[in-house]
């Protein structure tokens, strides 16, 4: 993995807390808006870490095979992220 090992690990611990706590709240049983507040929020935090580790992998990766034979294969795993992406 081409991006930033610590910012990322930072940030997944930060959502697993979050969604620690997404469990105590529904346990608890918080108030529903609260709840999907706290979802947005998560989803937001893994939503960026996911762009931010593509942004890495297609400067690096990518960019390093595309004057090789893999570059079709490289392609095709960036067509199939971004179709998952667009869902």
């Amino acid at each position: 993995m081409k991006a930033d090992k610590k910012k990322t690990m930072r940030l997944l611990k930060t959502a697993r807390g979050q969604i620690e706590g997404l469990i105590k709240m529904v346990e608890e049983d918080r108030y529903c808006v609260d709840i999907s507040n706290q979802l947005l929020a998560t989803q937001a935090i893994l939503r960026n870490l996911n762009r931010e580790i593509l942004h890495a992998h297609l400067t690096s990766c990518v960019q390093n095979t595309l004057e090789t034979a893999e570059q079709h294969e490289k392609i095709n795993e960036i067509i199939v992220l971004v179709d998952k992406l667009a869902k």
